[in-house]
């Protein structure tokens, strides 16, 4: 397999054209893709940066076999390669000088690709996060639920999401993928977030969906504040937006969980989410010329 056998381009309309539709073959392994390139396609190509994203496709024999995105600063994320693949990934990438900082993909794809770009840079590759992917099975609402009810975010939350959307990038220890207030604009006009609050209105705690695309639909993120913890306002917040998704006649609803982090795995099953697939993120240190 060539290095050449991979294209790129910035031309967001003319990636989709060409692989759309193989990434609504898999919508539950290319749900990032899916999400990212619509927020890109309906906020602007600025939507998480001032520098461009890049976009590339690997073809064989006329038949799409591998997509990647890039939303600089951020991590390359790819589509499942096998070992050969991501070698010929690496070296198309080397080729056109591009500064790729991390790598986050399904396990063993993310190991290749590290291991790959380790061999052309002379690089290290450092394991930032393991995460899991879940779809929902049959819903289980918690019980008993908190006190409260759940109510969609609406203009007059709109501080609060800014404040709740940095907290939660602070608590994951990762950069926010959006300004906050562009991202909180966004998730209200679609009403993309649902609050857990209590009798009296004070919000509790908020779970987020993204636009669906391709039938699915990924909640993201669930934050709960830190003081509010462990009183079970995730996992009712989690089954509301998860139930509203399924009446708005989306059947595919998934989750990215930090394996790190047993309670909200266990949550997320105990309500009836099933693993998908395991997910790497590498960062890259050291990289000569890069």
């Amino acid at each position: 397999m060539r290095p050449d056998d991979w294209y790129c381009t910035q031309d967001l309309t003319g990636f989709l054209a060409h692989a759309g539709s193989f990434l609504r073959s898999r919508p539950d392994l290319h749900t990032v893709a899916l999400t990212v390139t619509e927020t890109l396609r309906t906020s602007g190509l600025r939507a998480y940066g001032d520098e461009p994203p890049v976009f590339g496709v690997l073809e064989l024999g006329g038949q799409v076999r591998a997509a990647y995105f890039r939303t600089p600063p951020f991590r390359l994320n790819v589509t499942p390669l096998g070992p050969d693949e991501a070698d010929s990934l690496a070296a198309h990438l080397i080729a056109l000088g591009q500064s790729v900082p991390g790598v986050i993909a399904a396990h063993d794809t993310a190991e290749a690709f590290a291991a790959a770009w380790r061999r052309h840079t002379g690089g290290r590759n450092i394991v930032s996060q393991r995460q899991r992917l879940y779809r929902l099975g049959n819903l289980t609402a918690p019980h008993p639920l908190p006190a409260g009810r759940a109510r969609v975010a609406g203009k007059e939350d709109r501080e609060q999401l800014i404040r709740w959307y940095g907290e939660f990038n602070d608590s994951v220890g990762d950069h926010a993928a959006r300004d906050a207030a562009a991202w909180a604009d966004s998730r209200i006009a679609y009403g993309g977030t649902t609050f857990w609050e209590s009798e009296d209105g004070t919000p509790l705690s908020m779970a987020g969906v993204t636009r669906t695309v391709a039938g699915q639909v990924r909640v993201a993120p669930v934050y709960t504040p830190a003081h509010l913890r462990r009183r079970g306002y995730a996992g009712a917040v989690t089954a509301a937006v998860s139930r509203s998704v399924l009446t708005s006649g989306v059947r595919e609803v998934l989750l990215f969980t930090d394996l790190s982090n047993p309670t909200s795995n266990s949550l997320y099953q105990r309500i009836g989410y099933r693993p998908v697939a395991d997910f790497t993120a590498y960062d890259f240190r050291g990289a000569r010329g890069f």
